[in-house]
């Protein structure tokens, strides 16, 4: 045993048991996230518009701020990137986290020094807890790659530094771990993804590579290449060694039945659930269901269900208010001064003492074109169902309607790449029907009540997400496809690069 995993085991039981004891009192700690969120955000340009110095309740706030989007906050961050002193948080933010806006262009999420070890901290916390539970740290000895966005770092003219989310973290991995980091910094710095992906395989197809980190469908090509250029069976062939997966951003079903080919055998994972305006969940154990709320760590969440996110004035509650098994959209006030944020994600409870949650979705990537409500977590679970009972592997897949079909009544199309299609694409799509029908019963009544017609699958052949991806410019790092969608704008996208 190296000594870097032999002194990792105490230290990860210790911060475990810390994070376990803590947990349980979750909603104390909540509680006290509000009291120094509006203690500090008095300071500020937004505080003081919005009368901070009279709240002193969530429901007061409530009354004072509505929650808001990137585009209500866009003119506070405007004035903090033009690097205006004390507009959303006290001081100026350390970093903004540039990313792809829908109506709004480009974002700039401010992060903070108060905010960054809620990014540091819960990513470590993380790979400590699975250390601590199963005592397995000898993949802390070999090499580590994290597929990510470039770290390059460029500078607004107010002198803050701007990048992306994953390349800013990677600047304060500790230095224990970035001796054992791949890829290079030079190879890092490449925006094209393909050329990037090559380079990272010439970097570590030699290597003791142990932890392998990133998105599901970015880390599947990744292997693929790396099968491909080896020659080898699988990437247990390439890296023996190789003993733990990190990954997040998307449901990870869809997937397993092909990793495991690809791997060669099942690998211990760990699913997190990072975002640019912070660190939301990781998993902490192994054995039980679900991923650990970041309770303690500059977050206070509010959630709304649902099914009344659009409605005029949907009720928002607290984590001592939510429920098991309730569909919630998360919004985030945070010590990086993100107020009232919706980040657009849905998530359910599993678990309320310690506070465990499921990510469900996007609250704006739905199919209800005839209202029948269909949310990312439903046509994740009738594929894992439909795969079950007729053997096939699935690369991608979009669920979108058509809503104006050529003859016959409208249906859903699952626009889906195989990597080794089903016996009976009609068959596969009758299961997929069956369970859509058992979870959602809006859906079965517009099929029983011959609003819609059953599902409809397109097999679009090999390549053809990767480039509708392409198209719009979101090839690699952290870019995930969208499962579903109220229109047709990805899926025509899909069959276009299909037909190419």
């Amino acid at each position: 045993m190296g000594i870097k995993s032999a002194l990792s085991k105490p230290f990860a039981r210790q911060v475990a048991a810390k994070v376990a004891r803590e947990s349980r009192r979750a909603v104390y700690w909540q509680e006290k996230q509000f009291e120094m969120l509006i203690t500090q955000g008095r300071k500020t340009a937004f505080g003081k518009d919005h009368r901070f110095d009279q709240i002193n309740t969530p429901e007061e706030f409530r009354q004072a701020v509505p929650v808001l989007d990137y585009e209500v906050l866009k003119t506070y961050v405007d004035r903090a990137v033009k690097g205006e002193d004390s507009v959303l948080w006290p001081g100026k933010p350390l970093y903004f986290c540039k990313t792809s806006g829908t109506t709004s262009g480009t974002k700039y999420i401010p992060l903070t020094k108060a905010s960054m070890p809620n990014h540091i901290g819960s990513a470590r916390n993380a790979l400590l807890s699975y250390i601590a539970e199963t005592g397995k740290a000898e993949f802390v000895n070999g090499k580590m790659i994290f597929l990510q966005g470039s770290p390059e770092l460029q500078k607004l003219e107010s002198g803050i530094p701007f990048g992306r989310l994953s390349g800013i973290v990677a600047h304060h991995v500790p230095g224990y771990l970035q001796r054992n980091r791949l890829p290079s910094m030079e190879t890092n710095m490449i925006e094209e993804w393909e050329t990037k992906l090559e380079s990272v395989i010439d970097e570590t197809i030699d290597q003791n590579m142990t932890l392998i980190s990133g998105i599901p469908s970015w880390l599947q090509m990744y292997f693929e290449r790396l099968v491909e250029r080896s020659g080898k069976a699988n990437i247990k062939e390439i890296f023996p060694n190789f003993s733990l997966m990190v990954w997040g951003g998307v449901n990870f079903e869809p997937y397993r039945a092909r990793f495991l080919e690809l791997i060669g055998e099942e690998i211990p994972s760990i699913e997190t659930y990072p975002a640019s305006e912070g660190f939301i969940a990781y998993q902490n154990s192994q054995e039980e269901e679900g991923l650990l709320l970041t309770f303690d760590s500059g977050i206070w969440y509010e959630f709304i269900p649902a099914d009344k996110y659009f409605d005029n004035n949907p009720p928002r509650l607290s984590l001592a208010e939510v429920e098991i098994g309730v569909n919630y959209a998360v919004i985030l006030n945070t010590n990086a001064g993100m107020w009232s944020y919706s980040i657009g994600d849905t998530v359910r409870f599993v678990s309320l003492d310690p506070p465990k949650i499921k990510v469900t979705g996007r609250i704006k990537h739905f199919t209800s074109a005839f209202g029948e409500h269909v949310i990312a977590e439903e046509v994740e679970r009738a594929l894992t169902y439909a795969v079950e009972k007729m053997p096939a592997q699935v690369r991608e897949f979009h669920v979108a309607p058509e809503v104006n079909p050529s003859e016959g009544l409208p249906f859903h199309e699952w626009l889906i790449e195989f990597e080794e299609e089903p016996a009976s694409l009609e068959q596969f799509a009758a299961l997929l029907d069956e369970n859509m029908c058992d979870q959602n019963v809006y859906y079965k009544d517009l099929i029983t009540g011959s609003v819609l017609r059953t599902c409809k699958i397109r097999s679009v052949k090999r390549g053809s997400f990767e480039g509708m991806m392409r198209m719009r410019g979101k090839l690699g790092g952290q870019n995930k496809v969208p499962r579903l969608a109220n229109d047709r704008s990805i899926a025509d996208l899909v069959i276009q690069s299909s037909e190419q």
